[in-house]
């Protein structure tokens, strides 16, 4: 561990990282074409090698949630998408359901380097509140804070009294686990200290008011993102300046409902590619709507900053008694190429009135560009729509957009 880092991997130059980077990838897509089935059925023909910047990658196809899903329904337990010959140490159970493996590697889902930007050191005993049943987040900490030489309390959820005992009784200064549990822990505890000073929190939105009130009961809370299938994503530092993307990750911004990647600010779809063979997923849609910053981390760190999780990017409305996707959206850009801007489907009016209006991102539209949408929307979702060029959009990722009052 350096000073203030979990490695020098984060405060490497960008090009000495892209350079690494690429080599892993095209090293890691050669085993999984070879060395897994979901590589020999899916992405059988492709030339990781001819790769020339990870941005080639944006080339490949998106895996989504429904596709694992799928693929392990019909090949349990995994879908084909281990490497061959792949033990896992464990696996676990998400809504679906979804099976997630862990490795066996002292840190297999890379939650340390959070630990370490949240000013967690092997002197803490961490009070470990996320679940341990079925599904991954209590083993993701707990394997973090281990590999950091910690003490850990495996506290799971529920039982808060006794969980205030426990950590008053062995002395826990750090806590892991959702914010609002922390607040639900620091109120029941009312006057009487505890001895948390400091937290890493995750699963929930973390608004600054709550990171201010932890912060008057001594504790200093930082906030990280990552999932079931992907581990750490990316993590807040002492810069407070949005996420670094964790070293272990490729991460790229999507328009919803495509593969396209979106410029640098844009609001858009989290896609991630895990660059190791525990559990090698290649471009996987998390669903999650975030933005790439611009620039660097005023904390030394040097890869690129995600501005936090911003939405879902799964959008869909129903129509006159027709659902449309944002996979719709998408589908309408590729027949209409002239679109280069933005678009929203937006529905509004009451019950058995809808209205649906395609709102088109341009300047100065062409003369039967509009036709040309509407026409585009019609074979794409069997709907009639009006259309509207409009000079800007929202620069919020969505594409479907339902006005209409819930029912």
């Amino acid at each position: 561990m350096t000073s203030g880092h979990l490695d020098a991997l984060e405060v490497r130059a960008p090009e000495e990282r892209q350079a690494q980077q690429l080599e892993a990838l095209r090293r890691l897509l050669r085993q999984v074409q070879t060395q897994s089935d979901y590589g020999r059925e899916v992405l059988a023909g492709r030339d990781g090698a001819a790769l020339q910047s990870v941005g080639d990658l944006a080339r490949w196809p998106v895996l989504r949630k429904a596709d694992i899903a799928e693929r392990q329904s019909l090949r349990r337990p995994l879908g084909g998408l281990v490497l061959d010959g792949g033990r896992p140490a464990k696996i676990f159970q998400s809504p679906g359901p979804i099976y997630e493996p862990e490795g066996r590697a002292p840190d297999p889902w890379r939650l340390a380097r959070a630990l370490v930007a949240a000013g967690v050191t092997a002197e803490d005993c961490v009070h470990n509140s996320f679940s341990y049943h079925l599904t991954p987040a209590g083993s993701m900490l707990e394997s973090a804070a281990l590999s950091l030489g910690c003490t850990v309390l495996p506290a799971g959820v529920g039982q808060t009294d006794l969980q205030l005992q426990a950590t008053r009784d062995v002395g826990c200064t750090a806590y892991v686990g959702t914010p609002s549990f922390l607040r639900i822990l620091l109120e029941r505890a009312g006057s009487a200290p505890l001895t948390l000073r400091k937290a890493l929190v995750s699963g929930e939105a973390f608004p600054a008011s709550l990171r201010d009130w932890v912060r008057t009961h001594g504790i200093e809370a930082y906030q990280c993102y990552a999932t079931a299938d992907c581990g750490l994503i990316a993590y807040e530092t002492s810069a407070r300046e949005g996420l670094v993307i964790d070293e272990g990750v490729l991460v790229e911004i999507v328009r919803p409902g495509s593969g396209d990647p979106v410029p640098v600010g844009d609001v858009g779809e989290v896609v991630v590619t895990r660059l190791d063979t525990h559990y090698p997923l290649i471009r996987y849609a998390t669903g999650d709507l975030s933005a790439l910053m611009p620039g660097q981390s005023p904390c030394g760190r040097t890869n690129q900053r995600l501005r936090g999780w911003l939405g879902r990017a799964d959008q869909s409305a129903k129509v006159r008694g027709l659902f449309v996707h944002a996979a719709h959206v998408q589908q309408v850009r590729e027949r209409v190429p002239e679109i280069t801007g933005r678009m929203r489907w937006v529905v509004e009016g009451e019950l058995a009135n809808d209205r649906f209006c395609v709102m088109v991102e341009t300047e100065a539209p062409a003369g039967f560009l509009g036709d040309r949408v509407a026409e585009a929307v019609r074979e794409v979702t069997k709907l009639r729509a009006e259309v509207q060029f409009v000079p800007s959009l929202p620069n919020d990722g969505r594409v479907i957009e339902d006005r209409r009052a819930p029912q």
